[in-house]
């Protein structure tokens, strides 16, 4: 990534995440390439097969692991400036054993979800009896608490996808398929951010499919289309914003029953992001669009959650969901994402990235939802 916060905002992360884990009764945490490192240092070093690894220890000095083949990766990060052992391995040594030496006593250690399964059968080999738990519990509050810094990159990556957005009206047209469209959008959105995340275009029968990706299918006048689409901006936060149009603008060509639905999606939306503010609960939000929507008729098509956290992850916590007690607060981030989808004929979904503030709510996205 091209941008790093100052180093300080590192080290008091990885101040925090030792508070964390101490506070969680752990002896530290082992953190492997991903969103949880680049969080915490500023790095998005890939290693592949071979291990890198963060070891924060809730004492003593943090240690990082890293092939020595991929150690010049590590001078785009902040892990220079920052308070931390950086040990380089070549192949043949264990940096299994590296890791896990670094961690005292014989209390639990949290693996990082990035990790994958080879590195944590290895690391829980190693660490014989001591339980292992993820490392997600111990960093999520830090990932869920967005400060003004990271809350201006969501907000940066928003504007970026608006742009996107504005431009979509005019590749919809008659005769083009799903994926000349995505091809177009593809340049679009890298024009606006580093990384294109996904691309959705759904049309027709293809918008009852909530992931679906785009195809062959050619677009006809009238058509009802779901576009779903996400970059990586910045420092690595990302955009991710969806809108439901119709194919040449038409709109009085659309079926009926789908021009009724999307009002209903329109105002289930709307007072979903308007219910937005500290001390409700994630599930409260998830239950006004569900409401509104049930109440009109197509709850039984409403099929997913109404939300997810966003950040150096497109999806994290919090979940905006049933059965989700978490109270909001200040800085969290999140989509509001209801839709409806009639299987085989359309589908309609409406998406904002909307942040938590003291007062209320921000909704970051600003493309207008208005159907066209």
């Amino acid at each position: 990534m091209p941008e790093l916060f100052e180093s300080k905002v590192y080290a008091r992360r990885i101040a925090a995440a030792v508070e964390q884990a101490a506070a969680a009764g752990l002896d530290g945490l082992i953190i492997g390439p991903g969103p949880e490192l680049a969080y915490l240092s500023g790095s998005w070093i890939s290693s592949h097969e071979r291990l890198t690894a963060l070891v924060i220890p809730v004492s003593g000095r943090p240690l990082l692991v890293a092939p020595e083949v991929d150690a010049a990766d590590l001078g785009a990060s902040a892990v220079p400036e920052l308070d931390i052992d950086v040990r380089g391995w070549r192949d043949g040594e264990s940096a299994h054993q590296l890791a896990v030496a670094a961690l005292q006593g014989q209390g639990p250690v949290a693996l990082g979800s990035s990790l994958t399964a080879d590195h944590v059968l290895a690391l829980q080999e190693l660490l014989g009896e001591r339980r292992t738990v993820l490392a997600t519990a111990a960093l999520k509050e830090l990932f869920m608490r967005k400060d003004a810094a990271e809350i201006e990159q969501l907000r940066e990556a928003s504007h970026a996808i608006d742009r996107v957005h504005a431009q979509v009206p005019g590749l919809l047209r008659p005769g083009r398929t799903e994926a000349e469209v995505a091809a177009d959008l593809e340049q679009l959105i890298l024009a606006e951010h580093e990384v294109v995340d996904f691309i959705i275009v759904g049309s027709g029968p293809n918008g009852a499919n909530p992931h679906h990706s785009f195809s062959e299918r050619v677009l006809e006048a009238g058509d009802p289309v779901v576009l779903d689409i996400g970059g990586t901006y910045g420092v690595g936060y990302h955009s991710d914003s969806t809108r439901t149009y119709v194919t040449g603008g038409e709109v009085d060509a659309a079926p009926e029953e789908f021009r009724r639905l999307y009002e209903v999606l329109f105002r289930a939306q709307e007072a979903a992001v308007a219910a937005v503010r500290p001390g409700v609960t994630a599930e409260s939000i998830d239950l006004v669009a569900r409401d509104i929507i049930t109440e009109a008729g197509y709850g039984e098509y409403f099929s997913h959650r109404t939300g997810h956290g966003i950040g150096l992850s497109t999806h994290e916590e919090p979940f905006i969901m049933a059965g989700n007690q978490l109270v909001l607060e200040e800085g969290m981030a999140f989509s509001v994402e209801p839709g409806i989808y009639l299987s085989g004929r359309f589908g309609a979904r409406i998406e904002d990235i909307v942040a938590v503030t003291a007062e209320g709510r921000e909704c970051l996205t600003q493309q207008q939802r208005v159907l066209k």
